[in-house]
C-alpha cells in the first residue's frame, strides 16, 4: 500500500527558506509522475508543482522560480526546496502520487509571517 509522508514544515519569516520532504513506501518515485500541493485556509487545494517520472518538472507560475521540486531516488524520497517565502505561501502542503492512482500524503504545515 502506498504511504507519502511529509515532513519539514514549520514558521518562517517572509524571505526565508523551508525544505520539505516526502519519504514514499509501497511505491517506487522515480517510476511515477509526482507533485506537491498546497491548501490555504479557505481556499481550495491547489498545485504547487510535479515531477514526472522522466525527471522532467512543471511549476506553478506563483511559485516558479522560486521553489524547486527535486527527488533523491536512492531514499526514494521526493522534495520541495522553498526559497524567497512570502505570507501568501502559507497553506499546509501536500505531497501527491498523480500516476496510475492517486495518492496523497497527510500534509504539513507552512506559515510564513511578514
Amino acid at each position: 500500500q502506498v504511504q507519502l509522508v511529509e515532513s519539514g514544515g514549520g514558521l518562517v519569516q517572509t524571505g526565508g527558506s523551508l525544505r520539505l520532504s516526502c519519504a514514499a513506501s509501497g511505491t517506487i518515485i522515480s517510476q511515477n509522475a509526482m507533485a506537491w500541493y498546497r491548501q490555504a485556509p479557505g481556499k481550495q487545494r491547489e498545485f504547487v508543482a510535479q515531477i514526472t517520472s522522466g525527471g522532467n518538472t512543471n511549476y506553478a507560475d506563483s511559485v516558479k522560480g522560486r521553489f524547486t521540486i527535486s527527488r533523491e531516488n536512492a531514499k526514494n524520497t521526493m522534495y520541495l526546496q522553498m526559497n524567497s517565502l512570502k505570507p501568501e505561501d502559507t497553506a499546509v502542503y501536500y505531497c501527491a502520487k498523480i500516476m496510475g492512482g492517486v495518492y496523497w500524503g497527510q500534509g504539513t504545515q507552512v506559515t510564513v509571517s511578514s
